[in-house]
């Protein structure tokens, strides 16, 4: 069955996001320096986020509960209130982050659209996924745009109910093997991999190397090639 309907992930995926993250936990560990060694801190704050995640979701609003959190006890519940105020500042520059999409994307996403529908499919505070779409100046290529809690193959199965779409008409792209390949290819559908180099480490997993509905690209402008060379060796 060819693939019709094609997902996208959105952070990392069309524009860059986890850098900024880094760049912000870094900052964090400078001014919690006095107390603690810079890694300790940076491993004491994933620690956290991670915890929170079931509360908080994905997103700079949690990452900032999270980096508050961290302090508090990195400090014996004594940290300054002009290093939370920094906190909470590095936290909103996080929230105001201009978008742009990565090089080539708007193009890829156009040639695309022309031929299947497009569905941006990515996890995180509603609001401010809605406002990074909306600068991305992206949203028109979509025909529909799924803000999720996580993504998982429920997650993945009742999005292509809601489609009427066969998992094998279906291919889901993004940077994370963990929330776009693997729950993707369990539910039968296709999925391709687009690393990079910051991607955060809880979204990490074991490649799917061999399974004969998995790609890997090196970037999301070779997509369009690789589909039409995947429905060729189909057809024949």
């Amino acid at each position: 069955m060819p693939i019709r309907v094609i997902g996208l992930d959105a952070d990392d995926t069309l524009w860059r996001t986890n850098i900024h993250f880094e760049l912000t936990e870094a900052r964090f560990a400078e001014l919690l320096a006095p107390y603690a060694p810079p890694q300790v801190l940076r491993d004491r704050l994933r620690e956290t986020e991670i915890r929170n995640l079931r509360l908080y979701g994905y997103g700079a609003k949690g990452f900032t509960l999270s980096m508050i959190e961290t302090a508090l006890g990195a400090t014996g519940g004594q940290v300054p209130g002009a290093v939370v105020g920094e906190i909470l500042a590095q936290g909103r520059a996080l929230l105001e982050t201009p978008v742009e999409p990565l090089p080539g994307v708007r193009d890829t996403l156009e040639a695309l659209a022309r031929d299947r529908r497009l569905v941006l499919i990515t996890k995180g505070d509603l609001l401010h996924q809605e406002q990074k779409l909306a600068a991305s100046g992206l949203g028109e290529l979509f025909s529909a745009v799924e803000i999720v809690s996580d993504k998982t193959e429920a997650t993945y199965a009742r999005i292509l109910g809601a489609m009427e779409v066969e998992p094998d008409a279906f291919l889901m792209v993004g940077d994370s093997l963990r929330s776009d390949v693997l729950p993707a290819l369990k539910l039968g559908a296709f999925a391709a991999h687009v690393p990079h180099d910051w991607a955060w480490a809880h979204e990490h997993a074991e490649v799917p190397i061999d399974h004969p509905r998995y790609l890997r690209l090196d970037a999301l402008t070779e997509l369009p090639e690789r589909l039409a060379r995947l429905q060729a060796e189909a057809a024949a």
